[in-house]
């Protein structure tokens, strides 16, 4: 009686140790399923984010920490975050899969776009709702030039030679005015010689800065921002002209990616828009960040584009 009694004790006891366990697993799930995870599904073992050099590199190391430490937080990943020399550098990386992200023009997109290697992710989106800006002309203050028409036979920098504001848009703008024909040759204005391309917007304005050239083609805001270049220099400078409109940057991801992954990161790079982190998303892209229909973002530089290409071509 004893030994049964003792068998019964004990097949008590396991059976209440198994019911509280299931039970305890079934009030913890909720909590486990509810725990946030951003990486889930992400199937980058690391992210590599392209920036554009549109300002010194080294004067971009302390964003380029933060822009890194951000996304790894947000995704459960190590991020990387490079800055290539030139938008081209951009175009291969996301062509051979060596760069996830590249900041790029919307002239470098249309490139990217036409040999199927990125998407339009997100583009830039400025406080009156448009996702276009314009372009500068900018002389230094003490220039006596009143107008573009002033520059005939003078050395100008442009920004670089894939530059939308700071190249395609100008040129398309001189077409219009009629100072230049339809081959695009800027040369039969400026006069020969007179061209200079940079690396980027600064690489311009210290052209002119420097006396070489009395008017570099930039976006409104290097100028008007406190962005790319020192009050010092800024204080020196003002605006010729303007010209536009000018589609925004974007943020493109590199087609062979999934969508899946493409959601992820998009999800990823929107929470630069909130509050805590906009004095970051500012200091690197500018504007607010949002999703656009890339065809029709894209649309306005076609006859620019065609222009330029035969700019090049002599």
């Amino acid at each position: 009686m004893n030994l049964r009694r003792f068998f019964a004790v004990r097949f008590f006891l396991r059976l209440s140790f198994y019911v509280g366990l299931v039970l305890g697993c079934a009030a913890l799930s909720p909590a486990v399923a509810a725990a946030p995870d951003a990486s889930a599904g992400l199937t980058l073992a690391k992210l590599v984010v392209a920036l554009k050099p549109d300002k010194n590199p080294e004067l971009m190391l302390q964003e380029k920490r933060a822009l890194e430490g951000f996304l790894s937080g947000e995704l459960g990943r190590p991020v990387e975050v490079v800055i290539p020399l030139s938008a081209a550098t951009i175009l291969e990386g996301l062509a051979n899969g060596s760069i996830d992200l590249g900041y790029l023009s919307a002239t470098d997109m249309v490139n990217a776009r036409n040999r199927s290697i990125a998407h339009v992710l997100l583009a830039g989106e400025f406080r009156d709702g448009r996702t276009a800006y314009d372009s500068y002309w900018v002389v230094k203050q003490d220039s006596p030039h009143r107008s573009i028409a002033d520059l005939r036979g003078r050395p100008v920098a442009f920004a670089s030679k894939t530059s939308t504001s700071g190249f395609v848009i100008p040129l398309l703008d001189l077409r219009s005015r009629g100072l230049i024909g339809e081959d695009g040759n800027a040369e039969a204005f400026f006069g020969r010689g007179n061209l200079y391309f940079g690396v980027g917007y600064v690489s311009a304005i210290e052209r002119v800065l420097a006396g070489d050239a009395e008017a570099a083609a930039v976006s409104y805001y290097v100028l008007d921002l406190d962005k790319h270049l020192s009050s010092q220099q800024r204080s020196q400078l003002r605006m010729l002209q303007k010209q536009g409109p000018v589609p925004s940057h974007v943020i493109a991801v590199r087609a062979s990616l999934g969508d899946a992954d493409t959601a992820l990161l998009r999800a990823a790079v929107l929470g630069l828009n909130v509050p805590a982190q906009l004095a970051l998303r500012d200091k690197l892209f500018t504007t607010r960040l949002v999703p656009v229909d890339e065809a029709a973002h894209l649309a306005p530089l076609a006859d620019g584009l065609a222009l330029a290409g035969r700019a090049l071509r002599q």
